[in-house]
Formats: C-alpha cells, structure tokens, sequence
C-alpha cells in the first residue's frame, strides 16, 4: 500500500513538473533557426549564422547581426554558418547558437528547463541524430526528443497525419529537401537531397563566373533568387532583371551588369531537374492504394524553398498533380514540432514517438 501511494505521488509530482515546464519546437534549419513555444506559437525567426573572433573563438553575434557580416568581416572575424545540409558541422558553435536562441525565446529558468523538440532531415545517420540531441540537451533542455522534416511539415500544413489516407508532402529547406508519403502517423516511404535553398545561391554563383566573369557572394545570389528566380518562365516573368553588383574577373575591377531572369532560371535548372526527380522518385514507390489517395489529394509543398517563383507549376506539370502551397511555408515545419509536442506526454517514460525511434 506504501508502495502504490509512493507511485500515485511520484506520477503526480512528475505530471506537475511536466506541465509548467516549458515545451518548446525547434526547426534546426541550415538558413534559419524557428522556435515555437507552446501556447505562443513562433517567438523566434532567426539566420543560424555565428560571428566568432579567429583568435579566440569567441563568439561576437548571433544570427540577424551575424548575417549581417557575411563577406564584409575584417580580418580576425569570420561569419560562419554551423550547419550544413541540414546537420551540425560545427558542435561547438551550433551548441552556442542554440543555447543562446533557447534563452532568447524561453529566458533563463534553471529549475523548469524546457523539453525540445527538434526536427532533423529524414536522410541523416545515426551519428548525426545524436549529435543533434546532444546539443539541444547541452543548450539546456531537459529532455530532447527527435521528429523528422517531412512529418512536423505535415502536421504544421494541418494535414491529416494519423488517418489512413496518404499524404504527400515537400519540404524545401536551406540545405534539404525531404519528400515523403505519410499514413496512419508514420512515414510509409521517402525520399531526403542534401538539395535546398543554398543550391540555388550556389548555382547562381557559379553561372554569373562562367558566364558573365563576375564574381558575387552568396548573399548577393540569394537577393537575386529571391527578386527574379523562377521555376517557371511565362510572359510575366521573362522580362524582369536586376542590377547585379561584384567584382570583374578579367580587370580585377568593381562592375555591375543586368542579370535577367531567364539567366537565373538556366543557372537553376539542375537543382530543380533533382527536386523534381525526388518527388517521382517517392511517387514510383507509393503503394497503390496510397496513390490513389495522393491524386485526390493532391501534394503540399513547405520550406522556404518552396517559395521560389513558379515552383509549384513545374511539380505539377512534372507529376500531373494538384500542387499547394502551405499556407505559412516558411514556419510549417517549427508548427509541426511544437504541435507534436503534445504527444510527447503519452511517450514520458522515453518510448519512440510515432514518427522517430527514440535515441
């Protein structure tokens, strides 16, 4: 009888902490960093960029102010970016990064620490996987739990994840692109690219060296996407152009030169043959039943990357599906990772989640 009152207060004591802790979503993204924070929604939207002293290593900025020296550092500060493709490349900054952002959006509370969530590509290794959970628990979190892309994307589209039909999402991130069909709360097949929004800078990049012998940075390629890039060119879009700024290969000399559209759409056209190739990749291996629930549904494109002009044209030409766009692209994926928060108390005592294995 001691025992089971023992137990009755130990689960009574637990649920309570549970509940006034804090239960935080994170979108570790290679470009930028969402936090969702229960009952608030996204309280953070921030570039997972890193300012540090070549001396000392010391941190300088974080995020908006990190971005902002991207190619204009003086000598001794170097602006990096600690993720790649959608994983750590750098533990020990990213640690920083993420501890620093958790404090901004949740403050500093060293009884109730929070439990994290955090949502990694479905392509990455075991030893990737625990180099993210690693991290959120080093941040500060006292439980760190694991959800793939293309599932949190699913649920933060508002898609019906735990029916019996198949759903086909699209998540286009900075350094990723997962594609997926999802039934009954998992992922039935998919698909993961380390191919994402940074492609589309570097293929920028490169076309205006080889063909234009002028030299720009990433940041300048990135405002280039994101006022004249398409996927698809019309009547609309085939005359526009931009002023592009940089330095003259053969003189050595600053230049600048109109860049039009159907320049960027041909820089582009490689990285968006391998998205689209990803999704028919997923599609061939849907099982039958599910395809026929996936051509009345139709396929929901997420992620930043989706956003390029024209893009959801291409897939539906390219698959002969109805292609939508999320309603909030950019911010599905942090939705979904806070939202599937709330099944982290039916898994408290470290069961797996429906749409992760537990590490």
């Amino acid at each position: 009888m001691r025992l089971l009152n023992g137990e009755l207060a130990m689960g009574f004591f637990k649920k309570l902490f549970f509940d006034f802790g804090t239960n935080i979503g994170v979108d570790l993204g290679t470009a930028n960093i969402l936090i969702y924070v229960k009952n608030k929604g996204i309280v953070l939207n921030e570039p997972s960029v890193v300012a540090l002293s070549d001396q000392t290593h010391e941190v300088i900025a974080i995020g908006s102010a990190a971005k902002r020296m991207l190619g204009r550092t003086p000598e001794g500060i170097t602006a990096v970016r600690p993720l790649r493709e959608g994983v750590i490349a750098d533990y020990d900054v990213t640690e920083q990064m993420l501890k620093f952002f958790i404090e901004q959006a949740c403050g500093r509370n060293w009884i109730l620490k929070p439990r994290i969530m955090v949502c990694i590509p479905s392509g990455v290794t075991a030893v990737e996987e625990r180099a993210v959970k690693q991290a959120a628990q080093h941040a500060g979190a006292r439980e760190a739990f694991l959800i793939e892309e293309p599932m949190a994307a699913a649920i933060g589209a508002g898609m019906d994840v735990y029916s019996a039909s198949g759903n086909l999402v699209c998540d286009i991130g900075g350094g990723t692109t997962d594609v997926a069909v999802i039934s009954l709360g998992g992922i039935v097949t998919k698909n993961s690219l380390r191919v994402g929004g940074d492609k589309f800078d570097e293929a920028i990049v490169r076309y205006i060296r080889r063909e234009r012998s002028l030299l720009i940075g990433e940041p300048c390629a990135e405002e280039i996407k994101i006022k004249i890039g398409t996927a698809y060119l019309n009547e609309h879009n085939r005359d526009n152009y931009v002023t592009v700024r940089g330095r003259d290969l053969v003189s050595g000399l600053p230049k600048s030169i109109k860049f039009s559209a159907v320049e960027c759409n041909e820089a582009i056209q490689e990285v968006l043959e391998m998205i689209v190739a990803a999704v028919r990749k997923v599609l061939e291996e849907t099982p039958p039943e599910l395809a026929g629930d996936i051509v009345d549904r139709g396929m929901v494109l997420t992620g930043g990357g989706s956003l390029l002009d024209g893009l959801p044209r291409l897939v539906a030409e390219s698959t002969g599906l109805h292609v939508y766009l999320a309603e909030d692209p950019v911010a599905c994926v942090a939705i979904g990772t806070g939202k599937s928060l709330s099944v982290i108390d039916h898994y408290v005592d470290g069961a797996s989640l429906p749409a992760r294995r537990a590490l």
